[in-house]
């Protein structure tokens, strides 16, 4: 592990082990799945902490693993503009109500990208200023990145302008 990694981990081990789930690294990039309802609180450390100063939101995405155990995720990606370093953290949510708290409180740049991953995966981020979608409509009843959303989208799910 490079000891930028390396440092970040062990202040996280001691001021959050109870919030890390797993950790790793690849190609110098370190990842670490926090807990759901831990999100928020490890956020504001490694932004506020100033031996990290994860002060960039770069990317908050979801995923949808399509497993039985761990569906629906979402992916903070971190960059520190002080240090020149990233982190990325994950966090999965449950399949039944994909809900997670919002970060926008610690990135005001959450916004938009929460209000993405609501709409193309159907994760609602709770606390969030203006959670709506922005690519469909707001009758559209589904979430296109999911797995399950057939490849040829669902006939008249949505009406298309006419020529």
């Amino acid at each position: 592990m490079t000891p930028e990694n390396q440092q970040v981990l062990d202040l996280l081990r001691a001021m959050h082990a109870d919030a890390i789930v797993a950790e790793a690294e690849f190609r110098d990039e370190l990842t670490v799945e926090v807990k759901p309802e831990r999100i928020v609180e490890v956020c504001r450390f490694l932004r506020d902490d100033p031996r990290t100063v994860f002060d960039l939101l770069a990317d908050c995405c979801g995923i949808d693993m399509y497993t039985p155990t761990k569906r629906f995720g979402v992916i903070y990606n971190l960059y520190s503009l002080k240090r020149r370093h990233r982190i990325r953290l994950k966090t999965f949510v449950e399949e039944e109500s994909p809900t997670i708290a919002s970060v926008t409180g610690v990135w005001g740049t959450a916004n938009w990208h929460e209000r993405e991953t609501y709409d193309m995966f159907g994760i609602e981020f709770t606390g969030h200023p203006d959670l709506r979608r922005m690519y469909m409509p707001e009758e559209f009843e589904y979430h296109p990145l999911r797995k399950d959303f057939p490849l040829m989208g669902i006939p008249g799910s949505l009406e298309l302008p006419k020529k």
